[in-house]
């Protein structure tokens, strides 16, 4: 079922003509690309560029207003053509950069919202546009915008220049407002990327996961619409629409490691295809700083040289248009290894979990890691639990690379409300290099209302997992205790020279119970004491009132009347 319209539509754009007048192929282009760069202080700053190039004018064509985008989002076009607008720039970022520790940032923006725009010299009513644009770009980017006003909208005279083609030097036609206490979410980042040719379906984009993307130190998205000259001598121009995307990931806080990092451990994903759509897509690895201390996977011969903020910089250059570059497996994750122990990973370690959702059943899940290449070794886990958190016992699983782990040894005691907790003590053979999840589901109790604490919306603190073990040893150990040892390795005398005993204790957990609302007792006490005093008062009034018959006073007439009869000496009128 296809109307005339779109038989039209195809028409035209198989075949370029309609009614005999020939239509001009689209002369738009689009480029990706993400540079990769560690920094000194062992922070990763990871820099998406996505430019579209569009060879048209929405200011000259007058009453002509262009109808057909292709790569070029029509909401910017439009704004672009409505307003008047001859450069928009505009920014949301989250954090701060520290310029001591991560150098010169690519494309500087500060906290918050900042929007600076010129507007084309024929506008009449700059203020006017500058309204209505910021209440526009406000619904465009869901962001706080229309709160831009004349209260905190300037006019620099010499510190902001059009960086494209424009007049530098009337800045009646320039305004300039930021809004400092924005707060970027994925709301900002979501229109942010619908308008790339691609979306978010394909390309670089696919990396962008929002909830890794604010899970970093420094996040920054901007948009940079400007008319530049596509070749030296400026005899053709074009509008450049380019979208930055600035992201620092600390790898201390995402529990990561410092150094080592891949595509993946950064964004939970990796590339498989470039965009359809781009002319270019690359991804760009800076290898100046100390190439020797580190190697990247996969490798690729391809380097580029570029002098970027004054100084001369070497990036290791992966292009995602040919298809080796994705391998067999369709799939590119870029992994730097160092080379040197930079990083000491613990042979046993040991985290915990609540899983879940609802305040009526849970899961615990408690991980056990051993990082030993080829030793494996029991370990005792011991695992104490509030009552209040009644324990399924038979639903307890412990596996093991995907297959399950039966412990040698269990000891269960089971709970007494209100007076012991769950005891549960296991012993488990983990197998050398290998994960081990312990799962046992539980369901939460209702307490009463003097059991809770003070802030029982918080939540109930569970006490740390302990893992108990002898682990291998890399090098001979020495059981000979001497004096001259350090405090710190003699605390626990070692017995065996392949081995040395290690406790590992777990994350506590917060979980989250049942919890009344603690204001009804209030609002009954009130309902009591008013129906109570309206009740009972009005109650006991009729009760101890004496009642009175109230006779009709008679009228003046036959007052008077009675008045003389009583002086006169004759019966009253009844």
């Amino acid at each position: 079922n296809i109307n005339d319209d779109t038989l039209i539509l195809l028409f035209i754009l198989l075949d370029g003509t309609k009614n005999g007048e020939t239509f001009a192929p689209a002369k738009d282009q689009f480029q990706e690309e993400l540079v990769i760069r560690p920094l000194h202080s062992g922070d990763i700053y990871a820099s998406f560029q996505f430019r579209t190039l569009w060879d048209t004018d929405f200011l000259q064509e007058g009453q002509k207003k262009v109808s057909h985008y292709r790569l070029f989002p029509k909401s910017l076009g439009q704004v672009l053509s409505k307003f008047s607008v001859q450069e928009l720039h505009i920014s949301f970022t989250q954090g701060f950069w520290r310029t001591m520790q991560w150098g010169q940032p690519f494309i500087p923006s500060p906290p918050g919202a900042e929007l600076w725009v010129w507007f084309h010299d024929t506008v009449s009513d700059v203020d006017g546009n500058w309204k209505e644009l910021t209440n526009v770009l406000s619904g465009i980017f869901c962001a706080s915008l229309n709160f831009i006003d004349m209260t905190n909208t300037v006019q620099p005279s010499a510190s902001f220049k059009p960086l494209g083609l424009g007049n530098a030097t009337d800045h009646r036609f320039l305004r300039y407002a930021t809004l400092p206490r924005e707060i970027v979410c994925t709301e900002n980042l979501t229109p942010w990327k619908k308008l790339l040719p691609c979306g978010s379906k394909a390309g670089l984009a696919v990396l962008m996961k929002s909830e890794k993307l604010f899970h970093s130190s420094f996040h920054s998205q901007a948009v940079h619409i400007r008319p530049i000259c596509q070749d030296e001598q400026c005899t053709s121009k074009a509008w450049e629409l380019r979208q930055t995307l600035n992201v620092v990931f600390d790898h201390y806080t995402s529990g990561q490691g410092k150094k080592e990092w891949s595509l993946f451990k950064m964004f939970s994903r990796t590339l498989t295809e470039a965009c359809p759509l781009a002319s270019s897509s690359k991804v760009y690895v800076d290898i100046t700083d100390n190439p020797e201390l580190f190697e990247l996977s996969p490798a690729t011969p391809l380097l580029s040289q570029a002098v970027v903020l004054g100084d001369r910089r070497t990036y290791s250059v992966y292009d995602l248009t040919r298809a080796e570059t994705f391998g067999q497996l369709r799939s590119f994750n870029l992994l730097l290894r160092w080379k040197g122990d930079n990083m000491l990973r613990p042979l046993l370690h040991a985290e915990r979990y609540v899983a879940g959702f609802g305040l009526q059943t849970g899961e615990i899940h408690t991980v056990i890691y051993n990082n030993h290449p080829y030793r494996a070794f029991p370990v005792l886990l011991m695992d104490s639990v509030p009552w209040y958190l009644q324990l399924y016992i038979h639903t307890l699983t412990v596996t093991s690379k995907s297959r399950d782990n039966k412990p040698s040894y269990i000891h269960y005691q089971p709970a007494k409300d209100r007076h012991r907790p769950h005891l549960l003590e296991m012993l488990i053979q983990l197998p050398p290099h290998s994960m081990t999840e312990v799962t046992v589901q539980f369901e939460r109790a209702l307490l009463k209302w003097t059991e809770y604490t003070p802030d029982p919306n918080h939540g109930f603190y569970v006490g740390s997992s302990v893992v108990s073990a002898l682990v291998p040893s890399m090098v001979a150990m020495s059981t000979n205790f001497t004096q001259d040892q350090p405090l710190f390795s003699s605390f626990v005398p070692v017995k065996e020279e392949s081995s040395y005993f290690v406790r590992v204790y777990t994350e506590p957990l917060l979980v989250n119970l049942p919890t009344p609302d603690f204001s009804m007792p209030y609002n009954v006490i009130c309902l009591t004491c008013t129906v109570v005093a309206v009740g009972y008062g009005s109650f006991y009034n009729l009760l101890t009132r004496t009642f009175q018959v109230d006779e009709p006073s008679p009228p003046l007439a036959k007052r008077l009347a009675n008045f003389i009869r009583r002086i006169r000496g004759v019966p009253l009128l009844a």
